[in-house]
């Protein structure tokens, strides 16, 4: 089969791939249809990721269609799916909690094992949810939306809670989005001028510009001095992620959706004072999923607008690697893979 294979940073090919060969029983080999580009893919390919052995053929926001099944798995050849891909071991305490999407053990498709961006891939049946009338291609969008998704969950907001969402890429961007599906009252702040335009026009958001001062400054007059209700921060950012316990209101809660490699340090008084609730959220679980299709499948997602950028497997050596430094206009980038 044909693979995206990144070798090492900086050097993406395209290569001829054993197939992986007939499903074990409980999995399934799937026909890869299409794949979103992540940012840990572009992080990946820079060398930027500090849990990688190379070479690895990334990609984890997948659809699909299943073309050969193990023994006992309930899902059918042709049907089309959506991968989860975060393979869980089942037996630590945090799958016996319910929580596969936090295992212990956990391995993601395309980080800690091969990924997608390939002809055919092997997952665990439990790790295939039908698309049930979703098209292929918005399909492979779910995945990046659930872990919006399952940040707004993790945070308990109550409807029409002043909500600040801190980063307005796709995360922070899918985020916002399911937050206000939740019914809650978003704003979006961003250094990105060109990223505000996108979320004020084509998604209607209230912004703030981190650019044009002081975001403590910012979010003061946004909210009288009260601060937010809830904060998610979705940048990946150190200091962000540390500035951000000042806008949140008293009685509010911080979700963090990103991860940062270094610790964070803030003022234990202030964070006293405020009763705050610090969250973290990882991954997402089925009901995230399930949520994210379903408010595909009823128009509330405006999948789009969001898709801006389109490439084929044979080409995505050279678009990854140019839209890792291209970032003007670019929203969510999507491989086709097969039809």
């Amino acid at each position: 089969m044909k693979a995206v294979v990144c070798r090492s940073p900086g050097e993406l090919v395209l290569e001829d791939r054993p197939a992986p060969g007939a499903p074990p029983a409980g999995w399934a080999l799937v026909a890869v249809s299409h794949v979103g580009i992540c940012g840990t893919d572009y992080h990946i390919f820079e060398g930027k990721h500090p849990f990688l052995a190379y070479p690895r053929i990334m990609g984890h926001e997948v659809s699909g269609t299943v073309i050969e099944v193990g023994e006992d798995v309930d899902l059918s050849v042709g049907e089309a799916v959506i991968v989860n891909p975060y393979l869980a071991c089942g037996k630590c305490i945090a799958c016996r909690q319910g929580k596969p999407n936090c295992c212990v053990r956990i391995e993601v498709l395309g980080v800690h094992r091969d990924g997608a961006m390939c002809e055919q891939v092997l997952v665990p049946a439990q790790n295939l949810y039908p698309a049930n009338g979703l098209s292929l291609a918005d399909a492979a969008a779910v995945e990046f939306l659930a872990i919006g998704a399952h940040a707004v969950r993790r945070s308990l907001a109550n409807p029409d809670a002043r909500t600040l969402v801190i980063g307005a890429g796709p995360i922070g961007l899918g985020t916002a989005l399911f937050a206000r599906i939740a019914g809650l009252n978003v704003t979006l702040l961003d250094m990105s001028a060109e990223r505000l335009g996108f979320a004020e026009s084509e998604l209607g958001f209230a912004t703030l510009d981190g650019s044009q001062g002081a975001t403590a400054d910012l979010v003061r007059e946004a909210t009288g001095g009260d601060g937010f209700d809830v904060v998610f921060d979705a940048t990946g950012n150190t200091r962000s992620v540390q500035s951000a316990f000042a806008h949140v209101a008293h009685g509010g809660a911080l979700v963090l959706v990103s991860v940062v490699k270094d610790d964070i340090a803030f003022s234990d008084p202030e964070f006293h004072k405020r009763e705050m609730m610090l969250i973290g959220s990882r991954n997402a679980l089925r009901a995230d999923f399930d949520h994210v299709a379903a408010s595909i499948r009823n128009g509330a997602v405006p999948l789009a607008k969001l898709v801006t950028h389109r490439t084929t497997l044979g080409e995505t050596p050279r678009d990854l690697a140019r839209w890792a430094h291209e970032k003007s206009g670019l929203i969510k980038a999507v491989i086709e893979v097969g039809s």
